[in-house]
């Protein structure tokens, strides 16, 4: 899995995403490793097209589900799933319409910063909003990272971190 290969692949597809999670929280300084991509997408057709027909290539299927069972990569899946934690062949990747304690795409886009990592740009949740969805979501692995986070804000503006 490289993180590089899955973000290059969802701007080839010009995806419109933001990256939320860990890998947002790594790109603003934080030491936890993830092992997932997770992103919010615009939900307008198009864009819910591109990236079906994207997941569909990287022959994505629910993570923790046997394989083999009926599982269909379209634009109805997204409707039915707003949610979904997928395993692909390029690495593991959750995508979400909408992030609690933010919002949907238009929010998350408000809220983020672009930066480069792997050799391409992309967006990434701004430190404000990344805390927001931690805390929102009340788990106790989101929970325990808001320290770190926290920190990093405090010491943005004398690092110049985002």
């Amino acid at each position: 899995m490289t993180f590089g290969s899955m973000l290059q692949g969802l701007k080839e597809a010009r995806v419109a995403f933001v990256v939320v999670g860990g890998l947002a929280a790594a790109a603003h300084g934080s030491r936890r490793v993830t092992d997932d991509v997770d992103i919010c997408y615009d939900s307008g057709e198009t864009n819910v097209t591109r990236l079906a027909d994207l997941l569909v290539g990287w022959e994505a299927y629910p993570r923790g589900i046997e394989r083999g069972l009926p599982f269909f990569m379209d634009t109805k899946q997204f409707r039915a799933t707003p949610l979904m934690t997928l395993t692909t062949r390029e690495g593991f990747i959750d995508v979400l319409d909408q992030i609690k304690g933010v919002g949907a795409f238009a929010e998350c886009r408000s809220r983020s910063v672009e930066v480069e990592a792997f050799d391409i740009r992309f967006r990434v949740l701004d430190l404000d909003a990344l805390i927001d969805a931690k805390r929102a979501t009340g788990r106790a692995k989101d929970i325990d990272q808001l320290p770190e986070l926290e920190t990093l804000r405090a010491l943005a503006p004398r690092t110049g971190r985002m």
